[in-house]
Formats: structure tokens, C-alpha cells, sequence
């Protein structure tokens, strides 16, 4: 692969999570409808697990390709920005229901 080809995965990952968690997030405050809501705890568990798993997946092929490894680990930078803004998201979600 190439560098920009692995960056664009982290970025396709952020903002795909992002852009769901937006979604939900002002969906309910929006609508008040629980359904986002839902959808917003379902995201924080299968966003995470899918976060994992490209991460790993990233990770073993800086590993097998070493000439490729600062490019996995700024891919995999870029997706952990996702971090805080779940964590942020999710506390203002518990608050607001």
C-alpha cells in the first residue's frame, strides 16, 4: 500500500465514527428521541471495536512492513483523536438523559 493510501484509512475511520456520533448525538438533542440515544451506545461499543481491529490491523502491517510503520502509527493517530470526543460526547449524552 501506499502512505496516502494508509492514511486515508484513518482518516475514512475518523470520520466515519465522528460523523455517527454527530449524528446521534444531535439527533437526540434535536428530536429527543431515544432511538438516537441508542444508537449513540451501540457506536460507542462497535466504533471502539472497530477502531481495535484497524489499529491492530494497522499495527501488524507496520510491523511486517517496517518501512511503513510511521505511517501506520500516523493513521492510527489521526483515529485517536476519536477518543476524547466519544468521552466527551458520551458524558454529555449521560447527562442529558
Amino acid at each position: 500500500m501506499k502512505d496516502h493510501e494508509i492514511i486515508n484509512i484513518g482518516k475514512y475511520i475518523f470520520g466515519l465514527c465522528f460523523l455517527l456520533g454527530n449524528i446521534c448525538l444531535f439527533g437526540y438533542l434535536i428530536t429527543k428521541h431515544v432511538d438516537f440515544a441508542i444508537g449513540g451506545y451501540l457506536l460507542l461499543i462497535f466504533g471502539t471495536a472497530l477502531n481495535l481491529l484497524v489499529a491492530l490491523g494497522l499495527l501488524v502491517y507496520g510491523i511486517i512492513y517496517t518501512s511503513k510503520s510511521d505511517t501506520c502509527h500516523q493513521s492510527i493517530g489521526i483515529m485517536m483523536i476519536n477518543i476524547p470526543i466519544a468521552i466527551l460526547y458520551a458524558v454529555i449524552g449521560l447527562n442529558i438523559i
